[in-house]
Parts: structure tokens; sequence; C-alpha cells
């Protein structure tokens, strides 16, 4: 008998579960990966509560690890797909499951595979994204999950505390940037909570924050693509020092070009990337367009 009854997790795992997991798989987390697996089984239903989990909500889960997080998205949701990368964790997730939620378990899915390259998944299509997200590859990760799943309505996930900020800065933050305003194309964007270091194994250096991500009900109204605005907004913040004007010369093809496109965008030339919001860096994306098809 585990010893998860003394720790009242349920059929959720406690951390003598998890360590019996990966003793018995012989795992163990690696920084490469940026596994940290949770301990806490009220960690994971505070998530799961965070992110407004409903009954009929299809959720996908990068990351899932042992399926600390899994178990209690499952006993919350419509169904799970779970996608991992690491070979024995995917392989031993569906016995965790069948295990510790026979009922549930037709109702999880899992695909193994590098979240970076899913294309599509397989049963109905997904409404929420909720993750504990490897550190390293965090926002790469929400960022394509977020494009290749236009279904997907709300997301929360567990991420550095740092990139948590970054993630949810507003124009003018000093940590406002790249992922600030991408994110922003897709959601609004906030954070949700802070995590302590206690509830993994091994512990994290580094504390975890929550951010929430709910899709915009209509996407921005703009004529540009979104290639076209995340063009300007990585040149902008590529030398973040730089005014507009000379940051945005290399993409506009010269200086003097930048300054027209943010003239015509009603934007200063002499401003700084990180005083303007999404709509903004759209409109500049848009003037260069008619800019060129004029010339043309």
């Amino acid at each position: 008998m585990s010893s998860s009854s003394s720790d009242d997790s349920g059929p959720l795992l406690g951390p003598a579960d998890v360590r019996e997991l990966a003793a018995a798989l012989g795992v163990r987390p690696t920084k490469q990966r940026g596994q940290n697996f949770v301990i806490d089984a009220n960690t994971v239903r505070r998530i799961v509560r965070t992110a407004d989990v409903r009954p009929d909500d299809v959720v996908v889960e990068v990351g899932p690890g042992l399926g600390s997080l899994t178990l209690a998205l499952l006993e919350a949701a419509d169904r799970v797909t779970a996608v991992e990368i690491d070979e024995v964790l995917a392989a031993a997730l569906p016995s965790t499951v069948a295990a510790r939620l026979p009922k549930r378990a037709d109702r999880f899915a899992l695909v193994h595979t590098d979240a970076m390259h899913v294309t599509e998944l397989p049963g109905p299509a997904p409404t929420a994204l909720v993750a504990n997200l490897p550190y390293n590859v965090a926002v790469p990760v929400l960022l394509h999950m977020l494009a290749t799943f236009p279904t997907i309505d709300r997301t929360l996930v567990m991420v550095q505390s740092e990139v948590a900020d970054r993630l949810a800065a507003r124009p003018g933050n000093k940590v406002y940037g790249v992922p600030s305003v991408k994110a922003n194309w897709y959601a609004e964007v906030k954070r949700a909570g802070a995590i302590g270091r206690n509830v993994f194994w091994p512990a994290p250096n580094v504390d975890s924050g929550l951010v929430s991500l709910v899709r915009r009900e209509k996407p921005l109204e703009t004529t540009a693509s979104r290639e076209e605005v995340f063009a300007v907004v990585d040149a902008a913040f590529a030398q973040r020092r730089k005014t507009l004007r000379a940051a945005l010369s290399g993409w506009a093809g010269s200086a003097a070009a930048a300054e027209a496109a943010l003239v015509a965008a009603g934007i200063s030339p002499q401003a700084r990337g990180e005083a303007l919001t999404v709509e903004e860096f759209a409109q500049i994306a848009e003037h260069k367009r008619q800019h060129e098809g004029d010339a043309a």
C-alpha cells in the first residue's frame, strides 16, 4: 500500500507516491528538460481551480511528468490529452492513470512527442491548456500551442516567476518585451498567483508563478498577418535601448522608411518598443504593407 493515504491526496500523488514512482521507473529529474515534479496534492487542486476547468472541458497538458497535475485535471474535465517528450514518463503515465482513476482512464490520451512539433491532437479539439511548463522552453511552447490550436479558450500555465512577470507585463513596465506582446496578440494575460519552491521535487532554486490567458473574443483587428506583426515586435526588442526609428531600420529597409511607417501609424519615431501596445505594433506592420503596395 502506498503512503499516499496519510497525506489525504486520494487518487492524487503525494510526496511518497512521486518518489516511489520515480524510483520504480529509474527516473532522475533532469535540469536539461526542466523537470521539477509537483508533490503536493493541494497545489494541483488549486491549479485546476484557478484554471476554471469545467466538466465539459477538453484539456491539453504539456509536460505531465509523473502525472501529478494530470490526475487532478482528469477528475475535473471531460477529457485530458497529455503531451510528453520523455520516453520513460510517456510510457508510464497511462498505467498511473489506470491504477489511480480507473473510471476516467478512457478519458485520457497520451501523445509522446515534443510539444513544439505538435500540429494535431487526438479526439475533440482542446478547449483549455493547463500545464506546469518546463522552464527552459515555457514561452515558445505556450506561443506554439496558442497559434496551433485556436479552440484553446483558457490557459493556465505554471512557469518561473520571472517569466510569469514578463508574460503579464504591460507597456511601460521594464520587463515588458517580446513574450508580453506576443501573448497579448492571442489573449488577455494576467498573473494568477505564486507557487512556492517546496511543492516540487526536486525543489527548484527559483519561485514559480501562475499565468492566466483568456483568448480574445475577437481577434485583433488588423490587415497585417500575425507573422508581419511579430516581425516588427522582434525587430523592436532586438535592440530595445534604441529608438524605434533606429531599431526598425533593418526591418523597414532604412531608418527613413522606419520613420515613415511610424509617423503613418501615429507613433513617435523616438519612442521605444517597451512603450507600445500590440495594437500599435500591428499599425506599424500595416503601414509598411501599404507603403510597399504604393511603391509597387
